[in-house]
């Protein structure tokens, strides 16, 4: 049998994955039948209700929980198989920063890179590199109880990056930071998929997704219901329309007439204050055409706007129910999958 080059293998590639928990209530499938590629070079999120299964995918990626069927490959080697191995191809960042409160930034970041093996001169000098990389040098001489959340995530996704890996596992990394601190997450991301890095990541941020995913899955109850691209998704949906109010709401009527290709729908709701809609695939371009067909007819406009879809209608139509509030966590336990 020939070996997969790594160089030439996805980052990560899961085919059939099962997972099944036993406990003293019965047994419960996580997990039934994940498929998942990542690509070096882009961000692939996994989105899902909590407890579809999402953070259990991840885990078992990362080599931290073992499948119960299917196969596992990060950069062509057997996750299943091969543990150790694979360990030394991927960097993780929880949903809770592993770092040591007693130690200072720079402390953390030497020892992490002592345990990947890396000499001392290379360990102290790994460490200084990404305490200035994510803007903690002013602070590594400090012990990371004093650090904020925002510090601490921070921190925790440089330990994760001290081996270069060619894969970074972020589980939920934006979970109770404020805007700001969050933004700065989204460009450390951005730099590690300019960088060539493979990133994977679940969160309940849909903006999140939606703003650095080259690809999205959407998992709900075990399975992969939705997958592709954030623009594909949205596409499928429905397509992008225009809503229009009327100044005058009588004129519903003719403006019906006026645009009898354009499936215009008034919703019973607001046929009081005069607006509809059409659709259109073309988005500005359609409402242009909208807007000129009534004026030429002297129908009166009070407002307009372009209707996209986004991925809280993707995660609707995939899983037949909301997302989660902003912030929401999977719980993570023995007997309690997710």
């Amino acid at each position: 049998m020939t070996a997969v080059d790594p160089r030439n293998a996805p980052a990560v590639e899961v085919r059939g994955l099962v997972k099944d928990y036993s406990s003293r209530r019965g047994s419960h499938r996580a997990l039934n039948g994940i498929d998942l590629t990542a690509a070096a070079g882009e961000v692939t999120a996994v989105l899902g209700p909590n407890g579809a299964g999402k953070t259990t995918t991840v885990r078992i990626v990362g080599t931290l929980v073992r499948p119960t069927a299917g196969t596992v490959t990060v950069a062509g080697v057997d996750a299943v198989r091969d543990p150790r191995r694979v360990r030394g191809l991927i960097g993780l960042s929880g949903q809770y920063a592993a770092v040591d409160n007693k130690l200072t930034g720079y402390e953390n970041l030497r020892m992490l890179a002592r345990l990947y093996g890396a000499g001392a001169r290379d360990a102290r000098a790994r460490a200084r590199q990404l305490l200035e990389r994510f803007r903690l040098d002013d602070v590594g001489s400090r012990a990371v109880s004093t650090y904020s959340g925002g510090m601490r995530r921070r921190l925790d996704l440089a330990g994760a990056l001290v081996a270069r890996p060619p894969l970074i596992i972020l589980d939920e990394p934006t979970t109770g930071l404020d805007p700001r601190s969050r933004n700065d997450m989204w460009d450390i991301v951005a730099e590690l998929k300019a960088e060539g890095t493979a990133v994977l990541l679940t969160t309940q941020y849909l903006e999140e997704a939606d703003r650095l995913a080259d690809a999205i899955a959407v998992i709900d109850r075990g399975v992969v219901v939705a997958r592709g691209t954030p623009t594909e998704l949205k596409e499928r949906v429905r397509p992008p329309a225009v809503d229009v109010r009327l100044r005058r709401p009588e004129d519903l009527r003719l403006a019906s007439d006026l645009l009898p290709n354009m499936n215009f729908r008034v919703h019973r709701t607001t046929v009081a204050e005069g607006w509809f809609t059409v659709d259109g695939r073309h988005g500005s371009a359609s409402m242009v055409d909208v807007l000129s067909r009534l004026h030429r007819t002297g129908i009166d406009v009070g407002d307009a706007r372009i209707n996209v879809p986004d991925l809280d209608d993707v995660f609707f139509e995939s899983t037949g129910r909301s997302a989660e509030p902003m912030g929401a966590v999977e719980a993570v336990g023995a007997g309690e999958p997710t």
